[in-house]
């Protein structure tokens, strides 16, 4: 493995709504690559949860939720 790629993490993330009466929720699933890591979402959150201790293992402090809370939010 390349220097640079011993610091670098892949994840895809696949979301979609599913109808709850008259509202939606969030379903979806996020992988982590480099290790087949899954994990189900329920909640937009989670998503970050899911990042967070690869980016601690890099020594990298996350605040970037809001970033992503913004990227993510839906308009009608």
């Amino acid at each position: 493995m390349e220097p640079l790629e011993k610091q670098t993490h892949s994840f895809i993330v696949k979301l979609w709504r599913e109808r709850s009466g008259r509202s939606f929720r969030w379903r979806g699933h996020i992988t982590h690559v480099p290790d087949g890591v899954r994990q189900p979402i329920r909640r937009l959150g989670e998503i970050g949860a899911f990042i967070k201790p690869y980016l601690r293992q890099m020594g990298v402090i996350p605040c970037w939720h809001e970033l992503l809370r913004r990227l993510l939010i839906w308009r009608k």
